[in-house]
């Protein structure tokens, strides 16, 4: 059995890679950049070249696999990307595929990430393959995206005093590997970390890790949206990140689930278990 990954260079993909060729299921990847792909993933992995807007590629990625699982970077042509994907599954008769959504997808959600995910969903619900999807809360790796300011002792948000249930990719990954294994008897799975925390409680977590003061400072959304621009996030990516963290200071993230429990077998991981992983591979930052 053969399973097509598209974003496996990404936070959730590389540790879904991790997964599966721990249980020795073949893996075919859909990228765009060999040599970084080559880089971050095992030598085990069956390599597909291509890109979302080349149907020739997708085509040949697809061909002879036998589950997809499908992710893609937030953009404004997202959606076209994605369904290219669905469609070229089903034309190939690929009996399953998984989708990467978010917890808050929506139709006529204000964030667009939000919405995109929801017109996905619903070309993904009309298509003839058994799927399943996946949304879960904020990742808890989110945290290190400004890792350069957390490192000098501020982690800044606009989130005021929401409470998030921040989820570590690798858990993700975990209940993503299991459903492409064994499947699922539900067609939507929203998964959570096991605790609801407060950005304060985060940082922290984050002292403790590094071994010196990190105050959370909690900021405007317009001064949020001025740092993500002059960091050299584009404007439309930067005004939706300022929107999600709106989301949360509503209390959209502030529960949790045991779905990570039903489908990986374990509870999911402690922020504190989350954020070490990822500081100990050098990898602060976002991929």
């Amino acid at each position: 059995m053969t399973i097509l990954i598209t974003g496996a260079t990404g936070t959730v993909g590389r540790s879904l890679v991790a997964e599966l060729t721990a249980a020795r299921m073949p893996v075919r990847v859909f990228v765009r950049d060999i040599d970084r792909a080559r880089a971050a993933l095992p030598d085990q992995v069956q390599f597909s070249v291509g890109d979302f807007t080349d149907p020739a590629s997708l085509r040949q990625a697809v061909r002879g696999v036998d589950q997809v699982f499908l992710a893609a970077p937030n953009h404004p042509d997202q959606l076209a990307w994605e369904s290219a994907v669905i469609n070229a599954a089903v034309a190939a008769g690929v009996p399953r595929l998984v989708k990467l959504s978010a917890h808050g997808a929506g139709l006529g959600s204000p964030v667009a990430f939000w919405h995109a995910h929801a017109e996905i969903e619903q070309v993904l619900a009309a298509a003839a393959i058994d799927a399943v999807v996946l949304r879960p809360t904020t990742y808890a790796t989110n945290l290190l995206a400004g890792f350069d300011a957390v490192r000098a002792g501020v982690l800044a948000a606009p989130a005021a005093a929401a409470r998030v249930a921040f989820i570590d990719p690798a858990d993700v990954a975990a209940v993503a590997a299991a459903v492409l294994l064994r499947g699922s008897p539900q067609r939507v799975l929203t998964l959570t970390g096991p605790s609801v925390l407060g950005f304060d409680q985060a940082a922290e977590v984050l002292s403790g890790l590094l071994e010196r003061p990190v105050s959370y400072v909690a900021v405007a959304d317009d001064d949020a949206l001025a740092a993500l621009t002059a960091a050299g996030a584009p404007p439309w990516f930067a005004e939706n990140v300022v929107r999600v963290f709106a989301a949360l200071r509503s209390g959209l993230a502030g529960f949790t689930t045991e779905t990570v429990q039903q489908f990986a077998g374990r509870a999911a991981r402690p922020l504190a278990v989350a954020l070490g992983s990822r500081l100990r591979r050098g990898q602060p930052a976002l991929s």
